[in-house]
């Protein structure tokens, strides 16, 4: 859940920004990861004093940055939704649907294929895209952190659900469970929990999937991973202590990114997805986003047509690392593009005309030629003179690496910076109290890979 008044400054920035990009070809994409975190800004999450530097920066820096990527509503639970269906909002699922209902009538779509009436559990007669997986033989799994750790609130451990009409137990979490079905959007069409077989096959906990990762074979085509309401930031702090927000949702991250991109099957035409479903403030939208037809409002209690702007990351062989995107996206395209990887048509308002899938500005790398690896930048600091220094003196900094900044502190204070590879430095040794002093340079890559090294000098007494 979320409160907040309307961005206007994002908002205003959001009217500048220009469309898609038309026309680009995809990649072949065979595998897609997709990781959803909880209620932020997109610069809060992605500003300089992120309290997510792993996303914010490491995994930024390797990728695609979209600042333009938009939620499609608010409270959470339409997000979701909307993600694998391109079902609009509706009343109950703004409300995070807090019992298990059934949408009613839901048997009429309209126009833009969105079926009419409220509730949060959709009629079989309402597609989504695991069902179109289905139809072509692709495979696909939902990952959920905490799900069925306790039977008393999860009901089972694999495809975990109440029964039709009960109240939903996991609106909050506790100490030894923090599963929430409202993040789960599997949960939440008759097709997929109807199936039980498939169902308890494909949407298990988050502890199956390095076992899933081992092979190509075993990692399902799509893959949405739903970390906890700690992990995903929504609470803070968390019931069990943790810190919550996006410091526990870096740690989160830290821990389960580099096993998703170590594995074969994302080394083979594989796409990472890390984004938010809505924003912690603002109710703005893109992409040509209509209201309704089943919520006089989509921001639910803010004024506005979405889910505000939440920023996004992107990472595959096909994309250049330090890739930023102009253009806008929202939970629509990324669903039109998933359904445009693996030749599937449109569903809801994926269809929109006007829409557009991720294209060039993504796809810098289109051929996935394997770019060199990243290495640390290396430094090369003079020595400063030997004994007691009482002048000025010199330091040489020579750093090796591809498009580098070079720092050079005197005692954690900033004496120079530049972008040169070389860079000569005089330390005014007589402006220091006397005693010891440190000089540091320090190096930093377009990664954000660092290396530094520092030399220590002392002061004499008296001045010259």
């Amino acid at each position: 859940m979320r409160r907040g008044a309307l961005a206007a400054a994002l908002a205003a920035a959001a009217l500048l920004a220009p469309a898609a990009p038309a026309g680009a070809a995809l990649p072949t994409i065979k595998h897609v990861f997709i990781v959803i975190l909880e209620n932020e800004d997109a610069q809060t999450t992605f500003g300089p004093k992120s309290p997510a530097p792993y996303l914010a920066h490491t995994l930024r820096a390797q990728g695609a940055f979209v600042p333009g990527y938009f939620g499609i509503g608010h409270e959470s639970l339409d997000n979701y939704i909307g993600l694998i269906s391109g079902q609009g909002p509706n009343p109950y699922t703004q409300a995070d649907a807090p019992a298990y209902v059934d949408f009613f009538p839901g048997v009429v779509t309209n126009a833009d294929g969105q079926a009419i009436g409220a509730g949060s559990i959709y009629p079989a007669s309402v597609a989504n895209v695991v069902n179109q997986l289905d139809a072509k033989a692709l495979t696909w799994r939902a990952y959920m952190e905490d799900m069925g750790k306790n039977p008393s609130r999860d009901a089972a451990k694999t495809c975990a659900h109440p029964a039709p009409g009960s109240p939903d137990q996991t609106q909050k979490a506790s100490a030894n469970d923090q599963y929430a079905m409202r993040h789960n959007p599997f949960m939440y069409f008759h097709s997929i929990i109807d199936n039980q077989a498939e169902c308890d096959a494909n949407v298990v906990p988050l502890g199956r999937l390095p076992g899933d990762l081992v092979a190509t074979s075993t990692t399902p085509n799509y893959t949405f991973i739903t970390p906890n309401l700690c992990h995903d930031g929504h609470d803070s702090p968390c019931a069990n202590g943790e810190p919550g927000g996006l410091v526990s949702a870096n740690a989160f991250l830290k821990r389960w990114i580099p096993k998703i991109m170590a594995s074969a099957a994302y080394k083979d035409h594989g796409l990472l997805i890390v984004t938010l479903d809505e924003s912690a403030h603002g109710a703005d939208a893109c992409c040509g986003e209509k209201q309704g037809p089943n919520t006089p409002n989509n921001g639910g209690p803010d004024p506005g047509a979405g889910g505000g702007r939440v920023g996004a990351v992107l990472l595959s062989d096909f994309i250049k690392p330090g890739t930023a995107s102009k253009y806008q996206y929202n939970h629509y395209s990324l669903l039109r593009s998933v359904e445009d990887f693996f030749g599937l048509s449109h569903l809801g308002y994926a269809a929109a005309a006007g829409l557009k899938p991720f294209g060039s500005d993504i796809f810098t790398n289109p051929g996935g030629k394997q770019l060199p690896p990243v290495r640390r930048p290396t430094i090369r600091l003079s020595r400063p003179p030997a004994g007691c220094v009482a002048h000025k003196f010199k330091l040489n900094v020579v750093a090796t690496g591809a498009r580098i900044t070079v720092t050079v502190k005197l005692d954690g204070r900033l004496v120079r910076k530049t972008s040169k590879h070389r860079l000569s430095v005089t330390i005014s040794a007589g402006h220091a109290k006397p005693g010891r002093h440190r000089v540091t340079a320090r190096a930093t890559d377009r990664f954000g890979r660092r290396a530094s090294q520092s030399r220590t000098f002392v002061r004499c007494g008296g001045g010259y």
